[in-house]
């Protein structure tokens, strides 16, 4: 939802495919984000290869508005952007790094922090 928001905003389509070849049978999936929210979902019940924890996929053709558009909603980094050109490759921007997130926040200075007694958490 902050990294690539089309598929949330109007169901943009984005071809999905995992970095590593993968045999066998499609199968029906959905690719979701990391943020808990409905809206954070590439897409439902597309067929597939069946891939593992810890495998990487690529979301394909995420163009000019992949980032202009990405937010640090939720305190979410920034993806890094990769441009690919065949069997060409070179990372474009890194990845944001999440104290540079922070760097511009600022707590008020008549905020204080009130620590609840041990027995006082209701």
């Amino acid at each position: 939802m902050n990294d690539l928001i089309r598929p949330a905003f109007y169901e943009a389509y984005h071809e999905i495919v995992p970095l590593a070849k993968k045999t066998g049978a499609a199968i029906a999936s959905d690719v979701v984000g990391p943020i808990c929210e409905s809206g954070d979902c590439f897409c439902k019940d597309r067929p597939l290869p069946k891939v593992a924890e810890g495998d990487y996929l690529a979301l394909m053709s995420a163009g000019a508005y992949g980032f202009c558009m990405a937010s640090n909603y939720n305190s979410r980094p920034l993806p890094t952007e990769v441009l690919v050109n065949r069997q060409l490759s070179a990372v474009t921007r890194f990845r944001q790094y999440l104290p540079r997130v922070w760097e511009s926040e600022k707590l008020a200075r008549w905020l204080k922090f009130v620590r609840l007694p041990e027995n006082d958490l209701d």
